[in-house]
C-alpha cells in the first residue's frame, strides 16, 4: 500500500508547523522521517493517521484520501504506534494485543474465532506467544514496545505509522524492534531520532527542517556530510558497509580554526578566537 503526502500544510496554536510538505512511500517500503526536534516529524505523522487535519494538501493511502474515509475504515488501513502508549498495565499481553481488533468490531461485538486466530498469529509472529498471559506491568520496556506493535498489527493494517518507536529502548532492543518491523512486509513510515538506525533500516529517508522537506531519497544519497552538518549541526565521517548502506560516525562541530585538529580542542574545552572560522 502506497502513501502519498501531497502539499500538506498545518498550523498548531496559530503557528505554521508544516509548509507544503510532499513525499511518496512506495508499497512495502520503509520510510524514515528524520530532523531536529521541532522539525515537524510528529505533526506530519498526525496528518497521516487523522489526528490533525491539514489546512492544505492531501494524504492518500493507496490512492484514497484518508480524510474522506470513515474513521473505522481509516483505522483498518493504518496501524499506529506513538511515543507514549504504555498504558493499560493491568491487561495481559494477549488482552492488549486483542484490542487491535476493535476497528473490525461493531457495537458490542465480542471477538470471534477469526479475531482470536489473528491475535494468536500476531503473538507468534512477534515472539510474544510465551508471554501471552503475563501482565503488561511485568514486562521490560522492549517487551512492552513489542506488545504495542503487535496490537497495531492485530488491526491487519497495510500501512504502519511509528512515532519515535525506539526512543526509550536500549541498543539491543532498538535493533530487534526495527529488524522485526523490516520483516513485516507492510508499508512503514517512521519518525526516528537515530540517524544510524535510519541509515541501516530505511529504504527512503526524508529530512524535515522547520516544517519543510529539505532532502529525500535513499539513505546513501541523503545522509551526507553536507546534510548532516547543515540540518543537524554535526560533523561526520560517512562510509558504506558491505551492503552499500551508509555508516555514520557523528561528532560535535569543531570550534577550532585548525582543520586537522581531530577534535582535540573539544576535549580541551578550547574555542575558536573571536572572528576565527571553525572547520
Amino acid at each position: 500500500m502506497s502513501l502519498v503526502v501531497d502539499g500538506v500544510s498545518l498550523s498548531v496554536g496559530g503557528r505554521r508547523v508544516l509548509h507544503d510538505v510532499s513525499l511518496t512511500v512506495a508499497d512495502g517500503a520503509f520510510a524514515a522521517l528524520v530532523g531536529p526536534n521541532g522539525s515537524g516529524k510528529s505533526s506530519l505523522l498526525r496528518t497521516v493517521f487523522r489526528a490533525r487535519r491539514p489546512e492544505t494538501g492531501r494524504v492518500l493511502v493507496d490512492g484514497a484520501d484518508v480524510w474522506r474515509l470513515t474513521a473505522g475504515r481509516a483505522a483498518r488501513l493504518t496501524g499506529v504506534l506513538l511515543q507514549e502508549q504504555h498504558d493499560g498495565f493491568e491487561f495481559t499481553v494477549e488482552e492488549t494485543v486483542a484490542q487491535g481488533r476493535t476497528p473490525h468490531l461493531s457495537g458490542f461485538d465480542r471477538l470471534d474465532r477469526e479475531d482470536r486466530l489473528v491475535v494468536a498469529e500476531v503473538l507468534d509472529r512477534t515472539g510474544l506467544a510465551p508471554l501471552a498471559a503475563r501482565p503488561l506491568a511485568e514486562l521490560s520496556g522492549g517487551e512492552r514496545q513489542r506488545v504495542l506493535l503487535a496490537r497495531a498489527l492485530a488491526q491487519r493494517p497495510r500501512l504502519l505509522v511509528l512515532d519515535e518507536p525506539t526512543n526509550h529502548l536500549d541498543v539491543r532492543h532498538q535493533l530487534e524492534f526495527l529488524e522485526l518491523v523490516r520483516g513485516l512486509g507492510v508499508t512503514v513510515v517512521a519518525a526516528l531520532h537515530g540517524l544510524e538506525l535510519a541509515a541501516a533500516y530505511a529504504d527512503t529517508v526524508v529530512v524535515l527542517d522547520g516544517g519543510r522537506v529539505t532532502a529525500s531519497g535513499t539513505p546513501r544519497d541523503v545522509l551526507t556530510q553536507d546534510v548532516l552538518r547543515s540540518t543537524f549541526g554535526v560533523d561526520s565521517a560517512v562510509d558504506v558497509d558491505a551492503t552499500g548502506r551508509p555508516r555514520l560516525a557523528l561528532r560535535p562541530l569543531c570550534a577550532c580554526p585548525v582543520r586537522e585538529c581531530h577534535w582535540s580542542c573539544v576535549r580541551r574545552g578550547a574555542r575558536a578566537p573571536a572572528g576565527g572560522a571553525g572547520v
